[in-house]
């Protein structure tokens, strides 16, 4: 089977969306008779790369200006880019399907080729979220705009898979008659695996970009009110860390910036943590509470979106992110190690392999 995949973000640009589908290619490497192309974005130049001997990466340079976001402009470029370049591959090869991560820009591509072709491409749309109308308030106005376009791309795709329930509830607001799959992110169950923390100092986590979404600036905000002395460790870069880092000056917290972290190096960082803590005010499907579910670390984080269907007795959910402190003092180390195992439990029925397996079985339907 040759599948054509399209998605702005691949490692390192974006976040939970490229690296999802990172894993899902890592999986599709060891099944035989599936070739891929996927086209995304590059930091700097056009590129190929080669995945692996039948999965091949085309970067592509849409003079992208930040890793972590995204401008207008940017997304018009891709769009228009990867238009060009799927539609050479196209009359290159003949592709059984075209998988698209996010509605828009990537489901775009095969909407419109199929419009003005007589050969028909089936096409599958993955929502991430952000892609779906009413999940980012910043987006409203462009969000009104998009409906019309995503409800028909929606209705033309063989299949649309929502990565949670809840996004799958969201996406039905725009097209209540829309048929939608969930498939649930994974998690490599193997490469995360808890170890006895070897730091002395009671350390909370987070990963993720720093931006305005993740609301990191509440767990700063909570540790003055912390009854034990901890740090904050951030894996992860964007536009608020200035704010964040003079926010825990002022606050006068321990709080240790690491920028970026190569995804080999963060299991440990997972290891030597307390409780792992993701105040967003919405998720579709978050990669790092998976990660940190494997890591067997307890987990803090908001009733929003799809990562509040990962708390099953392995954490807390909150309705305001104000409540981080209490929630942080209420971890006794009985609390802490109840809902570790809690959580490796949960994670070892969520590996790669199955989501690649599921969306594989789609594919053939």
């Amino acid at each position: 089977m040759r599948i054509l995949m399209l998605n702005y973000e691949f490692p390192p640009i974006g976040g939970g969306a490229g690296n999802a589908n990172f894993n899902l290619l890592r999986e599709y490497s060891h099944h035989k008779g599936i070739e891929v192309d996927l086209i995304t974005s590059s930091w700097n130049k056009f590129d190929i790369d080669r995945f692996s001997d039948f999965i091949t990466i085309h970067k592509l340079d849409i003079k992208k200006k930040d890793i972590h976001y995204w401008r207008a402009s940017e997304n018009i470029s891709y769009a228009l880019s990867s238009f060009y370049y799927a539609n050479t591959l196209l009359s290159k090869k003949k592709y059984d399907l075209i998988h698209c991560f996010f509605t828009i820009p990537p489901g775009i591509i095969p909407y419109f080729y199929n419009m003005f072709h007589k050969r028909k491409i089936p096409y599958i749309i993955s929502l991430r979220g952000s892609d779906v109308p009413g999940f980012n308030e910043r987006l409203k106005h462009i969000y009104w705009l998009q409906k019309p376009l995503i409800r028909d791309i929606w209705k033309h795709a063989r299949h649309v898979v929502a990565n949670s329930e809840g996004l799958k509830r969201l996406a039905l607001n725009t097209n209540p008659n829309q048929e939608i799959s969930v498939i649930y992110n994974g998690v490599d169950t193997e490469e995360f695996v808890p170890r006895k923390k070897r730091s002395k100092e009671f350390t909370l986590l987070t990963v993720s970009r720093l931006i305005p979404r993740k609301r990191i600036d509440e767990i700063i905000r909570a540790m003055p009110g912390l009854k034990t002395k901890s740090k904050l460790v951030i894996a992860g870069e964007g536009p608020e860390e200035p704010r964040l880092r003079a926010l825990a000056a002022e606050q006068n917290v321990k709080v240790e910036f690491n920028g970026f972290v190569r995804h080999e190096l963060l299991p440990e960082m997972y290891q030597d943590a307390d409780v792992f803590v993701l105040p967003s005010i919405n998720e579709g499907m978050s990669n790092t509470v998976l990660e940190a579910m494997a890591s067997g670390l307890p987990i803090i984080t908001t009733d929003t979106g799809g990562t509040k269907e990962l708390i099953k007795g392995n954490g807390i959910i909150l309705k305001d992110p104000s409540g981080i402190g209490d929630a942080v003092n209420s971890m006794t180390e009985s609390k802490q190690e109840q809902y570790g195992k809690k959580s490796r439990e949960l994670a070892l029925n969520l590996s790669w392999k199955k989501v690649a397996e599921a969306y594989l079985k789609l594919y053939r339907r």
